[in-house]
Formats: structure tokens, sequence, C-alpha cells
């Protein structure tokens, strides 16, 4: 996921077909998202607020329209609820550059602003279970749920990861970007061939404590590893399918294989070059095109940027579209079946968006042009939101069972070294 803010390029192309809001299509789709919760496994709001205006809470309202802010944000009250958004889970982000003492202090401060975002607006409710969540979307309001990103923020204690339950974090992303002290992450070099024993320990009291097991961002060996130890489901909160774009964030299909056994879902995320082939070669070509010049010209930047130019100029970025999207919901059904797959947009953690999912009212697009390729009914309401309500209620299970049976762990990183 990339969380910096730059101000976005579109590129005016020809818009695919989608369908109309007033066809048979879209208007099934609203019909289901008023059965069904859509429940979003990851949206980067409350790393806006920290990254735009240091978590003042008055200088950004979510009340009213923020595509009108410079960048525009993909999300806001309005927007959410032209959406048919029924569940959300709010990631309370801390980058890893950010260590130790500090990492905790900073998640404690983005936890705390996501309380105050959501106990700011009536629409949204603050729920940590399943039947919370029903509860709150059949009385007409928008379930929030915390999910944290990135298990350096423990500083390798389970009384931090203990205490960040507490305060209403729900899931756990092992790993972001960077491979920490007990994981390794798919985008960074391997330091442990996935989980070490610390790292194992840490899901076993995920599990005790009805925490989902993130798997987002990990390495297919932290994948397995994770798998192997977790009693309860796991989330991928927003990845897609590496057998239809092998990019490194997304789930290699011997990982797929494994969800039936264990129950897990994986919430299909619409960051484009995960979702498009073509995309990602791009980016690759672009930046080999960059690293050649830079070896070219060394000290000339000017000269680097003006090949830069020429290159980009030669070769147009192509752009991903809502029916790449619908291709890897299309892969993991085939593969294991629709109950496994659920949505992860990952909005305001990205930059640009596939044609028509640009911001969290799409949605209901997406969900019509799955109506539009044959899904069933039940399919849908699985992939809108009960897939994701079965797992949070299994993971209620699991920990029901597991707190009568052992006490929190005392394990500590220190006895594994």
């Amino acid at each position: 996921m990339l969380k910096s803010i730059p101000v976005a390029i579109f590129l005016l192309l020809a818009v695919p077909a989608v369908a109309d809001e007033h066809s048979p299509e879209y208007q099934r789709a609203l019909e289901l998202l008023a059965e069904a919760p859509l429940i979003d496994g990851h949206n980067d709001v409350p790393w806006q607020y920290r990254a735009r205006v240091d978590n003042r809470i008055d200088e950004i309202d979510l009340a009213a329209d923020t595509s009108e802010l410079d960048p525009p944000m993909h999300t806001d009250i309005a927007r959410l609820e032209a959406g048919r958004v029924g569940g959300q889970f709010w990631s309370v982000y801390v980058p890893p550059a950010y260590e130790g003492d500090e990492a905790v202090r900073i998640q404690l401060e983005q936890i705390d602003i996501a309380h105050r975002l959501i106990e700011r607006h009536d629409e949204l409710e603050f729920v940590t279970t399943a039947d919370e969540l029903e509860r709150s979307f059949a009385a007409g309001r928008i379930p929030s749920m915390l999910g944290m990103e990135g298990g350096h923020v423990l500083n390798n204690s389970l009384a931090n990861l203990r205490m960040f339950h507490r305060l209403g974090a729900i899931y756990l992303t092992l790993t972001h970007w960077q491979s920490h002290d007990w994981a390794d992450a798919a985008t960074d070099d391997p330091r442990h061939d996935g989980l070490n024993a610390f790292g194992k320990e840490v899901v076993r009291e995920m599990n005790r404590l009805g925490m989902l097991v993130d798997l987002s961002h990990v390495s297919p060996a932290t994948m397995h590893d994770a798998l192997d130890v977790s009693e309860a489901p796991v989330i991928f909160s927003h990845s897609s399918a590496m057998g239809v774009t092998p990019h490194a964030r997304n789930v290699p299909d011997d990982v797929l294989d494994r969800l039936p056994e264990n129950g897990g879902v994986v919430m299909v995320t619409f960051v484009p070059s995960f979702v498009n082939e073509a995309l990602r070669q791009w980016g690759a070509n672009r930046s080999a095109e960059r690293a050649r010049l830079e070896s070219l010209h060394p000290g000339d930047p000017d000269a680097v940027e003006a090949g830069m130019d020429d290159w980009l100029e030669s070769n147009p970025e192509p752009r991903a579209e809502l029916a790449d999207v619908a291709d890897h919901i299309d892969y993991i059904r085939d593969r294991i079946g629709s109950e496994y797959v659920g949505i992860g947009g990952d909005y305001d953690g990205i930059t640009t968006l596939p044609v028509s999912l640009e911001d969290v009212s799409t949605y209901p697009a997406l969900i019509a042009e799955l109506v539009g390729r044959g899904y069933s009914d039940e399919e849908l309401a699985g992939i809108i939101g009960n897939n994701a309500l079965r797992v949070m209620r299994e993971a209620e299970d699991v920990a029901e069972r597991l707190q009568s049976e052992r006490p929190a762990s005392d394990v500590r990183f220190e006895d594994f070294e």
C-alpha cells in the first residue's frame, strides 16, 4: 500500500462500459446491498488525518465533500452512504519507519483519531463483534471497526497486543512493506523464512483474543506458517490473486488452495498495480528506465527528468478498470469457491483507483458487474459481507474456547533469543 498523498494525475481515456444506474443489474445490486452489509476490509482515512493535518480533527470535515480537498480524498460520509457501505474496517496504520516505543505511541495516537472520528459522526458506530455489526447495520448506521497494519507496532510485546485489542483493534496485519523481528514481508528480504517462534506465539495469542490474523503484506512463507498455526480463519484485508496479476502483494495459488480448510477470506483490493498486469509491467519498466538514465547521467537530474518525460510520452500509463477487480473475484471463486471472497478497497491509502471505482460511492457498480457475470444472490451476499461475518463469528468462537483452555501467554520475545 502507498501512504503518500501526491496530487493524482488522471489520464483522459475512454471509460469502459459499466452497468448504468438504471440497469436491472445495478438495481439488483442495490437490493442486495440493502440485505447484506457491504464489509470493506481496509480504508486509510485515519492516516489521511495524520499525513494532512497532524491528527487535528477539526481541519478535515468528513461530513463535507472531501473530493474538493487538494489532493482529493476518496471517502466522506455522503459517499459512504451512496456506496451502501455496511461495515468498515478503518486502518490504524503506523509506518515501519517508526520503531520501538515510538511506534507504540503513534499506534495509540492512530487508534485515538479513529475513535474520535467514529464518535463525531452519528452515521458511524463503533463495533467489535459480528452481532454488533449486524445490529448496527439493521439500525441504518455504518458499523466501524479498527484494523492495525504492521506487527512492528507491538514492539515485540504480547502485552501491547492485548492492550491494543482492548482498545478495539480486531485485526492485525502481521507486517507492512518491511520484514521485522518476527515476521517476513512480501516486499522485503526474508529474515526468518516466514514466522519465527515468537511470531507463531503472536498468532496463537491473537486466536485466544479473537483478533483476526491479517495476511495481506506478508510473504508466502509467513502466510503458510500462519495457516499452520492459526486455529481461526485468517483474512487478507486488501490483497488480490497472484494467479491473475503476479504482484508480490497478492495471494499465491498454493495459499488460496489452503483457505477452504482454514475458512479464511481474501478481501479483493482495488490497488491498480495489484489487479492489472499491464500496469504492473509498466511500473517495472518505468523504474528500469529511471535507473538506466541515472546511470547514464550521474549528477545531472535535469537530464534524467528530460529522459523520463520522453519515455512517458512514448509509454503512456495504462489504467486499471473495474472489470480487472471483477476478474480477480472470478479467479478466486473459480479456484476455491465464492465463500472465501470479500472486498478490501484500500481507499485513501492509494492515489489512483481503477476506472469506475474512483471512490467509496462506487461499490454498487462492482456488485452490478458481478450480477451481470451471473453470480447467484447467495454468492453475492457472501462476497458483499456474509463471508466476512462468518470469519468474525468463527474467530469469536475459537477465542471463547481457547480462553476456557488457557490463560494469556506469558511468553516474551527474549525467551527465543
